[in-house]
């Protein structure tokens, strides 16, 4: 009998495709305390990684320079069948670079926002933004992933 576990992974045509209609990025990093520290972000995918901004002075980023260990989860679905997600296990690679900084924002504005996000009336908002805030890309280790439809609704 085949692995059950394996029957519902995702392939990683798959799980590209989920990264990107997906969005909330759920992420963990350590608080100072040891305890993880979770926050839902909007994220984007940039050169194949997941890619997100925040504030520098954000307590996400205290916690990633002290250590880069980071988890996000991303996840869908209301009943059993429906159920999907992605696990990224990884290390938070921190940009500091306003030029990539501003494009994340962008990008992320773009997703979320549309084109007006990205106008001509909304650019000196992101670039006021950009010069606050810090880039993060998850360059990951180890992907756990499932796809509930794939077993029609058993297990």
């Amino acid at each position: 009998m085949a692995n059950k576990r394996s029957s519902i992974n995702m392939t990683p045509a798959e799980i590209d495709a989920y990264l990107e209609e997906q969005k909330v990025l759920n992420i963990a990093s350590i608080g100072p305390t040891g305890h993880p520290h979770l926050v839902a972000m909007w994220y984007v995918v940039m050169d194949g990684k997941v890619t997100f901004w925040t504030f520098g002075k954000s307590q996400k980023i205290v916690n990633l320079r002290r250590n880069a260990k980071i988890t996000g989860l991303i996840e869908s679905g209301d009943t059993y069948e429906q159920l999907k997600g992605l696990e990224l296990v990884g290390t938070a690679r921190l940009i500091e670079d306003y030029d990539t900084v501003l494009a994340i924002g962008k990008a992320v504005g773009l997703k979320y926002n549309g084109e007006g996000a990205i106008s001509d009336a909304a650019l000196p908002f992101l670039e006021a933004q950009a010069k606050k805030r810090i880039g993060i890309q998850i360059e990951v280790e180890s992907i756990v992933s499932w796809d509930h439809s794939k077993i029609g609704g058993g297990y």
